[in-house]
């Protein structure tokens, strides 16, 4: 049966593109539209009726019956409320439509129910949702209906940010301001605006739905609490861009549909690492774009995966033992007349706007290192990284051969005069074509490597918003290009002082460079004498959000006032406590409800078996060996689960969501590892028709 589909007929079907506003509006509000888009300011609610009713029809026409402000709050996922766009009807019975500008332009939400870190009481309950008009209302369809989709930002009564959107265009904003600054400095007088473009690749895990939903701690944790090895893992490197088995290829298929009908550019797809482990890529778009279109490719993995009896995981590490899941964040900048700000150009040694560029950002990352550590940190990515699977937890930066050499140069003698060029791969048979190859490699375990025209943020987990990483870099970039400036706009000659502050950057922070392997041994003794950052938890960075550094920097641009800064860090404490409380919890239920049981009752079976064979005269040495085996362990598995009761229950005691948060890592963590490992060993042991729940070779290797 073909599978084929015609993607130029079904590419952003659902989605009120540009070309469909212009289809839907007339002329002079779809030129109003477009020009506050591009330039900003505010739409009048008189304009605004004209776009609604327009979007609406649009709607209607597609089978839409309802509509939601779609809007991102502070707790990993999107949240939406559903409003039909029926109205009283007429004096005749007759149903009416209508959907206003003022319910298209403002929500409103009941705030108290988000997190919001103590911006706001339990009673203080309103919050507001605000169109984002640069981003593209769509339409979803499921179950459910069909719903418009307006994507907002949500902020709270007063007007602090609940949500990622809202200090996510504030970001973007204020690296615009500070790069088209730079640019007019430099001679640009054609740019007009400079947008952060994103491309985020998806790591995620399929497995059975019948023998996920077997298991609690898939169900709640997302991740596997208990779980043996199994007797092959990716040792072979067999699962890599391998053959894509019939059952996922037909979800990719599926899923690919849905997100390009959404206009998710979903380009590249391929089994990854560890068996059972995929990945998505779509093409570059504007960060907010990308943002918006992050979560729902998230979402449909989930809901895609359900229709085809898979579960899809997204948890960055779902199987011990095994690669973890990652999201890597592509980070460029492009003004709007086609120029990458990150295109080193035929000659880098010579292009020096993108030698000033690439300094200002070393000098960035260097400075606020511990920052970009903390926009990556999340309680899932405690177990991957820093593991030789994904980039360590130490802050570093790739260039790779030919621009590092670059920067040596620089800093040695003011100037680059010589560039290491590619070259030529010959294969040696003349069937094959000959061709120039890259005057550098990659490397793998770099956090923030240069990899071509853009900068690959690696460290970011495959739950997680994109919006802290890209908030963050798009901040600390903006500053340096701020303080540049203010150099430059003082200089009597800006081709010297551009010269002195590009050689300046890469000698103050050439420490942040690094090519080599960062899984060794020699990199952490190496990182730790030049003083690099190294953060290891994610409850240890977020003490870095409300720094006095950390508060100058975004209040300079208006992205976070101190005040969201601080309920953001006691909002991570509050999710670090709340999600190792969920895992303990469930690993409590488990061994007590499943494991302990089960393994009791065979080990009784056993015993009943050992004294039968002594009856018989016979000596049972195998069995009685395994019988004592298992009662160790089942031993170790009791004194571990009362432990574990007992360390949580104490853990919720403590009144301070750090203090908690700390605890948690320091106590209950390691008592949970202490439950888990007697429990692997038992699951090793005993028949695996005895086993309570599906094991790591049924999850992974029967998809």
């Amino acid at each position: 049966m073909s599978n084929s589909v015609n993607v130029e007929e079904i590419f952003a079907k659902n989605v009120f593109t540009v070309a469909k506003m212009r289809e839907y509006l007339p002329e002079d509000v779809f030129n109003e539209v477009m020009h506050i888009r591009e330039e900003g300011g505010e739409l009048p609610l008189k304009t605004a009726d004209i776009v609604a009713n327009a979007m609406k029809d649009w709607a209607v026409k597609n089978g839409a019956t309802h509509y939601t402000h779609w809007f991102q709050p502070l707790t990993g996922v999107t949240a939406e409320k559903h409003d039909a766009f029926i109205k009283h009807p007429d004096e005749e019975g007759r149903c009416m439509l209508e959907f206003s500008g003022k319910e298209l332009i403002k929500g409103e939400s009941d705030a108290s129910s988000f997190p919001s870190g103590g911006l706001r009481a339990t009673f203080e309950a309103r919050g507001y949702t605000a169109w984002d008009m640069t981003s593209p209302a769509f339409l979803k369809e499921d179950a459910i209906g069909t719903i418009l989709c307006i994507p907002t930002a949500f902020c709270s009564y007063k007007g602090e940010a609940l949500d990622m959107k809202t200090p996510l265009l504030r970001s973007m904003e204020a690296v615009n301001t500070q790069a088209i600054r730079l640019l007019r400095l430099l001679g640009n007088t054609t740019s007009k605006k400079i947008t952060a473009s994103v491309g985020p690749e998806q790591e995620y895990f399929l497995v059975d739905r019948k023998k996920y939903l077997q298991r609690e701690d898939l169900i709640f944790a997302g991740r596997t609490l208990f779980g043996a090895n199994a007797p092959k893992g990716q040792e072979l490197d067999d699962h890599y861009y391998g053959t894509i088995q019939e059952r996922i290829g037909a979800y990719m298929n599926d899923l690919n549909k849905e997100l390009w009908k959404l206009g998710v550019t979903a380009k590249t797809q391929h089994n990854e690492v560890a068996p059972a482990q995929h990945e998505l890529a779509p093409i570059y778009e504007t960060a907010n774009i990308a943002m918006d279109h992050n979560q729902l490719i998230m979402e449909l993995m989930k809901k895609v995966a359900t229709r085809h009896g898979l579960a899809c995981l997204l948890h960055e590490k779902p199987f011990k033992g095994v690669n973890g899941s990652g999201k890597h964040d592509n980070w460029s900048l492009n003004t709007d007349d086609g120029i990458n700000l990150l295109d080193p150009g035929d000659s880098p040694n010579e292009n020096i706007q993108f030698l000033l560029v690439l300094s200002c950002i070393i000098k960035a990352v260097d400075t606020h290192a511990d920052l970009l550590a903390q926009s990556a940190a999340c309680v899932g990515n405690d177990s991957r990284l820093g593991g030789n699977e994904a980039p360590p937890t130490i802050i570093s930066v790739f260039l790779g051969e030919q621009l590092e050499d670059v920067v040596r140069q620089i800093i040695e003698f003011g100037e680059a005069n010589n560039l290491k060029e590619g070259k030529t791969f010959k294969s040696g048979v003349s069937t094959l074509p000959d061709f120039e190859m890259d005057a550098t490699d990659r490397n793998r375990t770099s956090p923030f490597a240069f990899t071509g025209n853009k900068f690959e943020f690696r460290s970011v987990g495959s739950s997680e918003s994109i919006g802290s990483p890209n908030i963050v870099m798009n901040t600390i970039v903006a500053e340096v290009f701020s303080d540049v400036c203010d150099v430059l706009e003082k200089a009597d000659d800006i081709k010297t002082a551009v010269h002195d502050i590009i050689t300046k950057n890469f000698t103050e922070h050439q420490r942040i460079i690094f090519s080599g392997d960062g899984y060794s041994d020699a990199w952490r003794e190496e990182a730790a004498k030049r003083g690099l950052v190294n953060i290891k938890s994610m409850i240890d960075s977020i003490d870095t959000l409300t720094t006095e550094k950390s508060v100058k920097l975004f209040e300079k641009f208006g992205i976070f006032s101190g005040a969201e800064l601080e309920s953001r860090a006691e909002i991570l404490y509050e999710t670090y406590t709340k999600t190792v409380n969920i895992e303990a919890r469930t690993m409590i239920d488990m061994a007590s409800k499943q494991i302990i049981p089960s393994v009791a009752t065979y080990s009784g079976e056993l015993a009943i078996a050992v004294n039968e064979m002594i009856k018989a005269g016979v000596t049972p040495v195998v069995q009685m060996g395994l019988l004592n085996d298992i009662n160790k362990e089942l031993t170790a598995m009791d004194v571990a689960l009362v432990t574990l009761k007992n360390l949580r229950e104490e853990a919720i005691t403590y009144k301070s969501q750090k203090e908690r948060a700390f605890f948690f890592r320091e106590k209950v963590v390691p008592a949970m590892e202490a439950l888990r490992a007697p429990a692997d060993r038992l699951e090793r042991m005993v028949d695996k028709k005895v086993w309570p729940f599906p094991t790591y070779a049924d999850l992974m290797f029967e998809v």
